[in-house]
């Protein structure tokens, strides 16, 4: 049990930093609120984490991380190229209705922000763009997508319409229904799908 304490500990800082960010905005918010919200002594968020920096960079990391192994896997299952991007967008559409306070922070703070933090992540975002084009582009090579319709560009659709719907949802004071996550993810790839079809 002793063991797994400062992972415990550490988990604790993050989840409560997610809260802070959330709430308050990265960069209103101040190591000192983490602390608060995780009801541990302010010097021990310096203990696991230099910065409140590195605390965004290690939530957005994670999170990414598990985008890419999700992408990875649906695209290496055997499935129609529409069947992966569904698999991707149900992915995204889960991982907000598991933490939706997450999901703001990454979409607001990370991949939406045109500072220094948003740059720093690019070559990790763009790994994701080009394992859904390579997806877009095997399915035009199979002769169900269009040609004329260039894959880079069809990934940065797909995954622009998934952050936008959640954008939506994040600044809605209404929660979102169940019925409208699972049709959400229907309706992404239909939207999509559409203008690549043959």
């Amino acid at each position: 049990m002793a063991a797994t304490a400062p992972a415990e500990k550490r988990r604790v800082i993050l989840d409560a930093a997610v809260r802070v960010f959330a709430r308050q905005g990265f960069h209103t918010c101040r190591v000192a609120d983490i602390a608060d919200e995780a009801q541990v002594a302010y010097g021990l968020v310096y203990h696991y984490f230099s910065s409140k920096e590195e605390i965004l960079d290690t939530l957005f990391l994670e999170r990414w991380d598990l985008m890419l192994e999700a992408i990875s896997e649906a695209d290496a299952q055997q499935r129609s190229p529409r069947e992966k991007l569904y698999a991707i967008a149900a992915f995204i559409v889960e991982s907000y209705r598991h933490d939706p306070e997450l999901m703001k922070v990454i979409i607001v703070e990370v991949t939406r922000a045109a500072n220094t933090f948003g740059r720093t992540h690019l070559a990790k975002i763009r790994e994701a763009y080009d394992q859904i084009a390579e997806i877009v582009r095997r399915g035009q090579a199979e002769g169900v997508f269009r040609d004329e319709i260039d894959p880079a560009f069809a990934a940065l659709a797909f995954y622009g319409l998934i952050e936008q719907v959640l954008t939506a949802w994040i600044f809605d004071a209404e929660l979102v229904a169940e019925e409208e996550l699972d049709r959400a993810k229907t309706l992404i790839v239909d939207t999509i799908c559409r203008g690549l079809d043959r």
